[in-house]
């Protein structure tokens, strides 16, 4: 029986690259971004779109058997330049975002009694980061969420896992990003940003059927960023 994932955050990078891997292991996969190259078009941070988008989905393609929430946002300012606007926006990106797409799912899931979710967060989320605050605060509000969801729907069949990047080579890093700077990648064991297609690859396994035992998890594929 064909499987079907959602992915937010379809469009570039790491988004992308889960969508594609997922395909390759068989799954109907409908992605999800604010860009209207995207099989569906939607604002993760708004619930309503969410829901409606979700129904479409399950209509279009089956019941989903795994979420993948990726939509993101980033941008570095410092904590005391940093606007009401610029806060709340980033909170309902990241937060809501997880928070609406799991919402929708998750009666679904619970109903048939399995399930996979799995949310990018980000190892600033557990270091923080110089002029990231809003950032890393959002990024680590996630994994509060995941956790808890976790516990509340592991007797439900439900696995709930986050998955916590360091720097990766996508175009949410501008060429001048200080995470592209050599001295930066100096300091990192391995040298390099990550690649999504690797990030990919940690989120496929908890998705996939070898990490039938994991919930509540964070795994960080960071480049030796957090050790």
């Amino acid at each position: 029986m064909t499987r079907v994932a959602v992915v937010s955050g379809s469009s570039s990078g790491i988004g992308a690259a889960i969508a594609a891997a997922l395909e390759r292991d068989g799954y109907r996969v409908a992605g999800l971004d604010l860009n209207d190259t995207a099989p569906y078009t939607v604002d993760v941070a708004d619930p309503t779109d969410v829901a409606t988008t979700m129904r479409r989905v399950a209509t279009d393609l089956g019941p989903v058997d795994a979420v993948v929430s990726a939509a993101g946002h980033y941008e570095t300012v410092p904590i005391a330049d940093i606007t009401h606007g610029q806060l709340h926006r980033m909170l309902r990106v990241h937060l809501g975002g997880l928070r609406n797409i799991t919402r929708a799912a998750l009666p679904s899931m619970t109903e048939r009694g399995s399930g996979s979710i799995v949310a990018i967060t980000s190892e600033l989320a557990v270091g923080g980061g110089d002029g990231e605050a809003h950032y890393a605060a959002a990024k680590g509000a996630i994994i509060g969420l995941v956790r808890s969801l976790a516990a509340e729907f592991a007797a439900h069949g439900v696995r709930v896992n986050a998955v916590a990047p360091g720097p990766t080579d996508t175009p949410l890093l501008a060429p001048d990003s200080p995470w592209r700077a050599p001295e930066y990648l100096a300091t990192l064991p391995a040298r390099r940003l990550a690649r999504p297609g690797e990030v990919a690859e940690v989120v496929r396994y908890l998705v996939g059927d070898d990490a039938g035992f994991c919930t509540g998890e964070v795994l960080s594929p960071n480049s030796g960023a957090v050790i």
